[in-house]
């Protein structure tokens, strides 16, 4: 017999397989950080952050702190593996792609804010099936919210067998209704905008007409029409109603808002003001003339570095506005992991959003901060530039992962990384225990808290009884206190609202530690499984 409980659900070769992650701190490097000169206006922004380092170590790095806090999140993940994967046979390429994916979307969906976040992400033919199914899985069907199509090309691929015009940007959503509130319409494009005349020179300017009538039977919306020029009677049309009551048509008539056609005896439609019309709601056709194309982003990318420098498979910044428009506001919190040349950040930041980028290739200094100076400086002419109305200023923070917490010293024993000073080690305990990293200023054992009673303390000193007692009768009754510490002399349950713990000793087995890079990188990829042939002879001789 079946469970009831059982869920629709992708399985892949090593699917059980975690990774036991170490939430790094993150650590500013001024001279790479970059600010205007002076503010453009009130509203410019500072604190958007550039983050060097793996972007899977970089989430688990900002996942306590931002946890809920992100509106929209957009990445551009690699489609597919390529070259580095030639070894292996088909499954276990997506077996490692699905992976190493998995872990990443896990943590973004939960830094998204919990009733307004949504997720989007670019992926192409080849992966979107099984994408959409482990999405599914890990953000909940009833999340998901479109499938959109963006066209790509718009010209014919006649050296395929069939041409490859468009990919897809997967949306899902914390919260379905609350999102539908608080989507933002799109501007009327020139084509919608064309629809609009004024052949009777109204003065509230350019109108279309809109039916009146909808399907179906209310009693209250079957009346008689009569048209004030010729007296012609209308019905509403067999199989349907007027779209609304009496009343209100009496009210719409009266401001000369219902037309009759040219003649006076055509059925009646409402006209509808462009000057009234917000926006048109988004749909999952986006084609290259509203969002850009490939060409179009490579002639951004030569205008900010040169035909030679410029980077490869970029989206255009026009694709990228149509999602932060469509899931932000100015102030919002964006944020992408994959942030390849920069675009996401560079758009946001045109139009107002606050940023976080997460890099690991060397682009990140070669494309992503001159690109960004380009935009503060305001000397950046492409892209949304002028559709924005960009003038610059603001800034940005750039922060590189710490190393790991512990190494091995010469004799193989995991100890603190000679790399920590006490206050790394303050903040990256506090991370690995789920504390809020905050030090006092006057009380020297309060490093950071988890409730307004529970706190933390840290040091490398080897702690007596007597200074544990000390610490005991400082805290008091109604505090409780984290002691992390290399070594004390005292049984630790003496002290009732002490919890005395030994580092590294005290966290060894929550993380794989000196693990820099879980990135798609050939070297950082596991062995290729032996053939079926050498597992044979692995069996025979016992290796």
């Amino acid at each position: 017999m079946m469970n009831s409980k059982q869920k629709l659900e992708l399985t892949w070769i090593g699917k059980e397989n975690r990774p036991k992650l170490e939430p790094r701190i993150l650590l500013e490097d001024p001279q790479k950080s970059y600010h205007a000169k002076h503010k453009i206006s009130e509203k410019d922004i500072f604190d958007n952050q550039l983050i060097f380092g793996d972007n899977l170590l970089a989430l688990k790095a900002l996942e306590i702190e931002l946890s809920g806090c992100i509106k929209c999140i957009y990445i551009d993940p690699p489609y597919n593996t390529g070259s580095a994967f030639d070894h292996f046979d088909d499954g276990i390429e997506h077996s490692l792609w699905l992976s190493l994916i998995r872990e990443r979307i896990s943590i973004l969906w939960r830094l998204l804010h919990p009733k307004e976040g949504s997720l989007w992400v670019s992926i192409d033919d080849r992966e979107m099936p099984y994408l959409r199914v482990l999405m599914d899985e890990l953000c909940g069907r009833e999340a998901f919210l479109a499938t959109n199509v963006w066209q790509k090309r718009y010209s014919r691929e006649n050296r395929e067998a069939i041409g490859d015009a468009h990919e897809y940007i997967l949306t899902y959503v914390k919260d379905k209704q609350t999102f539908k509130n608080i989507r933002n319409k799109l501007p009327l494009g020139e084509k919608q905008v064309k629809i609009y005349k004024n052949p009777n020179n109204d003065p509230r300017g350019p109108w279309r007409s809109v039916s009146l009538s909808a399907q179906g039977y209310r009693p209250n919306q079957m009346y008689e029409i009569t048209s004030p020029m010729t007296g012609k009677k209308h019905k509403p049309p067999p199989g349907s109603c007027w779209k609304i009551i009496e009343s209100n048509y009496l009210d719409l008539l009266k401001d000369n808002r219902i037309y009759f056609g040219k003649n006076g005896d055509a059925v009646p439609s409402r006209i509808q003001f462009l000057k009234d019309i917000e926006g048109i709601a988004p749909w999952t056709w986006w084609p290259h003339e509203d969002v850009g194309h490939t060409d179009e982003s490579k002639k951004e990318m030569h205008a900010l570095y040169g035909a030679k420098d410029a980077f490869h498979t970029p989206k255009p910044e026009r694709l990228i506005e149509r999602i932060l428009h469509i899931a932000t506001n100015p102030g919002d919190l964006v944020l992408d992991s994959f942030a390849g040349s920069g675009t996401t950040g560079a758009v946001a930041h045109k139009m107002g959003r606050r940023w976080i980028m997460v890099e690991l290739g060397e682009h990140c200094h070669t494309h992503i901060i001159p690109r960004l100076k380009k935009v503060i400086d305001g000397e950046d002419p492409g892209g949304i530039t002028k559709a924005v109305n960009w003038k610059g200023g603001g800034g940005f923070r750039y922060y590189r992962l710490a190393p790991s917490l512990l190494e091995k010293d010469k004799w193989g024993n995991w100890v603190i990384n000679k790399a920590y000073n006490a206050a790394m080690l303050a903040e990256a305990l506090c991370k690995l225990e789920g504390f809020t990293y905050a030090p006092s200023d006057s009380i020297y054992w309060q490093h950071g808290y988890s409730t307004e009673k529970d706190f933390i303390y840290v040091t490398t000193a080897n702690l007596t009884h007597d200074q544990l007692q000390q610490l005991s009768d400082e805290v008091g009754t109604d505090r409780t206190l984290l002691v992390l510490c290399t070594a004390f002399r005292a049984r630790a349950d003496r002290y009732p609202n002490l919890t005395v713990k030994k580092i590294p000793k005290a966290v060894l087995a929550r993380c794989e530690w000196g693990h820099d890079d879980y990135s798609l990188r050939v070297e950082n990829l596991p062995k290729a499984p032996p053939s079926k042939g050498q597992m044979g002879l692995f069996a025979e001789d016992g290796s």
